[in-house]
């Protein structure tokens, strides 16, 4: 991560609102028309994810010492307004749980002003290291090792 990256989250003691962790557009990381470049959409909403992990206590370096991974297995990236060098960018992580393998991680690109720059949205999974098999419940593994099970979307 560069020095100009602000990793402090911009929220995260509010249940009502999901956690936000501020970036900057370096200009290395736009494409020959000068707008971010889609790679960076997702290594962004990673880094947001993984600060929003940490943020609830959750370490990931116990989650993989317990033969446990998470894994992307959709993204879907939804432009609204472009972003450009300089510009300051808010990435939220909000969870959306159901009943089954998989669950949602929302991120929500927004310029200071609450304009929507970008959506991008996880379909992910719990993978068991060893078997190579989503666990049933991925819910339940990660409420049992988050201090503030709030911030991921959990009671």
């Amino acid at each position: 991560m560069a020095e100009n990256t602000v990793t402090e989250p911009v929220s995260t003691e509010s249940t009502a609102e999901p956690f936000t962790i501020r970036f900057e557009v370096r200009s290395y990381e736009t494409d020959h028309q000068l707008h971010l470049n889609s790679s960076v959409y997702q290594q962004f909403s990673d880094h947001s994810r993984f600060a929003c992990v940490r943020a609830a206590g959750v370490s990931v370096d116990e989650l993989l010492g317990g033969g446990l991974g998470p894994v992307n297995l959709e993204t879907t990236i939804r432009y609204h307004h472009e972003l450009v060098g300089g510009d300051q960018v808010d990435v939220s992580c909000a969870w959306e749980w159901g009943t089954g393998k998989t669950y949602r991680v929302i991120h929500e690109f927004r310029l200071p002003d609450g304009t929507l720059a970008a959506e991008v949205v996880h379909v992910s999974g719990l993978l068991q290291l060893e078997q190579r098999r989503l666990v049933a419940d991925p819910a339940e593994q990660w409420r049992s090792r988050a201090t503030r099970p709030e911030l991921l979307g959990l009671q």
